[in-house]
């Protein structure tokens, strides 16, 4: 039931918050070197993962939270939640700050500062959870390895953003095989169900670097506490392609500077999902092939997890 109540209050917070952003102009700056199909973007409402996120944690302190205060993995989960989801705001306020105030630059959270303040939250995490799971039996082997999995997995899921429904069904998916045992993957599913009733093409609102940070901390604390770690990489595929794709085209593009005095680069763009739309794929295209290669990469992992039986 509370799925269900999950599901409703999501769609009303985020129905809610729509309307209240549209009548403030709260929109997003779409990138003008990506698609030109997203310039009619430009100005869309963001910052939806605000209220779903709020609606995943509030849902959780009722039924789970609250009446389990010693599920100590379960409340470090949580923290790691909400902690990359203040990151994620932060980052949106200055962007919808810049834009209503009319500056030339997109006024986002500099990597100085949102890297360092990512580390910190996960290093909690992190330090919590290695005192109750352990993979190289010492327990700061685990904490670094778990503060690395956290920060790597929250980046990848934000840049897997950036086409209508695809990071919310992306995350959905990676979560499904862990809708029984742990009580927030479901709750988190069932918030973004709410949430994808307004960013189905043509998305109406975006979820935001809160919502994508957010998502990408549930994601690692669930997989991380549920004893997931190893066949997190398979699960998150796209995620783990698209933070991959910015790397290499980063690196592909100073190779090329320094050794050979020219701009050229790996990919038409990135991430890797605005590669295939600069190809010509029509946007539903890609986001659909990118979700069945998460279905059936997460089909595996549930299959490894399961002894070959899934």
């Amino acid at each position: 039931m509370r799925f269900v109540l999950t599901a409703l209050l999501s769609w009303f917070a985020v129905g809610m918050f729509l309307r209240f952003a549209k009548e403030r102009g709260w929109g997003q700056t779409v990138r003008r070197e990506g698609p030109a199909t997203h310039l009619v973007k430009d100005g869309t409402p963001t910052m939806g993962g605000i209220p779903f996120t709020l609606v995943i944690l509030l849902v959780w302190l009722v039924f789970v939270g609250i009446p389990g205060l010693s599920d100590i993995k379960g409340w470090a989960v949580v923290w790691l939640a909400f902690g990359m989801y203040c990151i994620g705001a932060w980052d949106d306020i200055g962007i919808v700050r810049s834009r209503m105030l009319g500056r030339a630059t997109r006024g986002d959270l500099p990597a100085r500062y949102k890297f360092p303040a990512q580390i910190v939250v996960a290093a909690i995490f992190a330090y919590v959870v290695a005192g109750q799971i352990s993979l190289f039996s010492n327990f700061w082997f685990d904490a670094l390895f778990y503060c690395f999995v956290a920060v790597g997995t929250a980046n990848a899921v934000n840049f897997s953003d950036g086409l209508d429904g695809l990071c919310a069904g992306t995350v959905a998916i990676i979560l499904v095989p862990l809708i029984i045992s742990s009580p927030i993957a479901g709750i988190t599913i069932a918030a973004l169900l709410g949430y994808l009733w307004f960013n189905a093409p043509k998305a109406q609102i975006f979820m935001g670097d809160a919502g994508s940070h957010a998502l990408g901390g549930i994601v690692a604390g669930v997989y991380i506490t549920q004893g997931w770690t190893w066949v997190l990489p398979i699960a998150a595929i796209f995620p783990v392609m698209a933070i991959v794709s910015v790397v290499l085209q980063v690196l592909s593009k100073r190779y090329n500077e320094r050794f050979h005095g020219v701009d050229k680069r790996l990919f038409l763009m990135t991430p890797i999902h605005h590669h295939f739309e600069k190809l010509g794929w029509a946007e539903t295209k890609v986001t659909i092939r990118f979700l069945a290669i998460t279905a059936v990469a997460t089909m595996l992992a549930w299959s490894l997890m399961n002894g070959g039986k899934a």
